[in-house]
């Protein structure tokens, strides 16, 4: 069952390949996973859970050129949503593929560290877009309910890719050299990219806050750029209350930059300013 759901999945990710002479190392990579995956479903000996991993890192190395191209491109402003479009589908691809497989649970399958990468590119890609987008200012305003559903999935997005490992219970064995990490790990951050998950969420939050307002969102499952996607097809309806969601995750990055990441390279000015302009929006 697994190969078979997965052959016409790689037939389509090897078509976005492109001539091999024009191949860099990521695409490279892709090619090289898809070529194993197609022979192991050919044997049909081959654990399920190795098969999905495998076409979930493909699906990881050849979109990852696309997105680098578009951001090479500076998100040009007439072909740049439905490539997003196109690139989240594509990335929620294996999740789909797991469910459509039986499982309830991908995680059980693909384990936590490749939906972490699978939810933080589609998240930092939208926060790519967005940063963009919102100097366009002609652009935002006239599609101010693409951009704040641009801003809400981003975000959402991020904080799936937080939700996958839980946070370290801390208790007295924690010997004193290791209480920096453990604190780290007790706030769910395992990684410099869950860090900056959490930055980019609350930078997101403030731009949606600023250029959007409080106002209730509009119908989120009317707007075209992301819809059926992953978030789209699930979870579409669910507005943010940017204000909130953005003052938790800001305050979260400055206390661990501030406190056991302290002195180790990472800058709270820009998080603190906008800390300062979510509690005078407040007042």
């Amino acid at each position: 069952m697994a190969a078979a759901a997965l052959r016409p999945r790689v037939a389509a990710l090897g078509r976005r390949l492109g001539p091999p002479g024009a191949r860099d190392t990521f695409l490279a990579k892709g090619s090289a996973n898809l070529d194993k995956l197609k022979d192991l479903c050919n044997e049909g000996k081959e654990h399920p859970s190795t098969l999905f991993q495998l076409y979930t890192q493909a699906v990881l190395d050849i979109t990852y050129f696309e997105e680098n191209q578009l951001v090479d491109e500076d998100f040009p402003e007439e072909s740049a949503l439905p490539k997003l479009k196109e690139l989240i589908s594509v990335l929620s691809e294996p999740e789909d593929l797991v469910r459509e497989c039986g499982i309830k649970e991908p995680i059980n399958i693909l384990g936590a560290e490749l939906l972490e990468c699978l939810y933080w590119r589609k998240g930092a890609l939208l926060y790519m877009y967005c940063h963009t987008a919102k100097e366009r200012t002609e652009w935002v305003q006239e599609n101010i309910a693409t951009f704040k559903k641009c801003l809400n999935d981003g975000v959402q997005y991020l904080m799936k890719m937080l939700s996958f490992r839980c946070p370290l219970q801390l208790n007295e064995d924690i010997s004193l050299q290791d209480k920096d990490t453990a604190r780290l790990l007790s706030e769910g951050i395992f990684s410099d990219t869950h860090l900056l998950a959490v930055m980019y969420s609350g930078e997101m939050c403030y731009w949606g806050l600023k250029h959007c307002g409080e106002g209730k969102q509009e119908s989120l499952d009317s707007i075209d750029p992301v819809s059926n996607s992953d978030l789209g097809s699930r979870s579409q309806n669910i507005s943010l209350d940017f204000k909130e969601t953005g003052r938790n995750m800001l305050r979260k990055y400055v206390a661990v930059c501030e406190g056991p990441l302290k002195g180790q390279g990472w800058n709270t000015t820009t998080a603190k300013q906008m800390l300062h302009d979510f509690m005078k929006s407040h007042n």
